[in-house]
């Protein structure tokens, strides 16, 4: 019992079983399509950014706080109301538009090469491509999610997959865990919101 309140006790742990717990209640969230989501998504990537920076992640790090902006936009953009402030805009889910994909695959490929680049050289990352492959995807993942595009669930499944070898071998085993329960969870999502989509159609 000593060894476990001792391994609790070192931050990078502390705050990696906490990253856990707000993992699973924003994974519960978003499977839903719920706007509560982004509240959760405002606090989770503040105690993820001190999760990171302690175990070198340092794209992850940087970007917990793009996050934390994306979320406030998300969580606007889900609760706009007409201008007259009579009832709220309803942000419908949607497929993935293909103008909008290939801005994206663009989009992506640039920040790889950047974000790997600066990792590579300027920090002592020990993963530069993968930690700036995660970081690239997710940024995407997440703009699919703040427009409630379906196929954001297929991108954070590619991100998951990657994070939960990833984490491992950075030693933070809890966000580990929770990344391996979402690859798993990435493909109920997709399945749940195509029935959501169909139902509000």
């Amino acid at each position: 019992m000593g060894d476990l309140v001792a391994w609790f006790s070192e931050p990078k742990h502390l705050f990696d079983a906490i990253s856990f717990v707000l993992g699973l209640l924003y994974l519960l969230l978003e499977f839903r399509a719920s706007v509560w989501l982004w509240p959760v998504g405002i606090v989770m990537p503040i105690v993820h950014s001190i999760t990171y920076y302690k175990a070198g992640l340092y794209a992850d790090f940087g970007m917990e706080f793009f996050y934390v902006l994306v979320a406030v936009y998300g969580f606007w953009k889900w609760m706009r109301r007409t201008p007259d402030g009579s009832k709220s805009v309803a942000v419908l889910i949607r497929h993935f538009p293909a103008d909008k994909a290939l801005i994206g695959g663009v989009a992506f490929v640039v920040l790889w090469v950047g974000i790997g680049l600066f990792l590579a050289y300027c920090t002592d990352s020990t993963v530069p491509v993968l930690d700036a492959f995660t970081t690239s995807l997710s940024i995407i993942a997440y703009w699919a999610l703040a427009n409630k595009w379906v196929e954001q669930w297929l991108l954070w499944l590619v991100v998951d997959a990657i994070c939960t070898g990833l984490y491992v071998y950075k030693g933070i085993p809890f966000s580990a865990a929770l990344y391996g329960f979402y690859t798993v969870m990435a493909v109920l999502g997709y399945r749940n919101w195509i029935r959501l989509m169909q139902r509000q159609d």
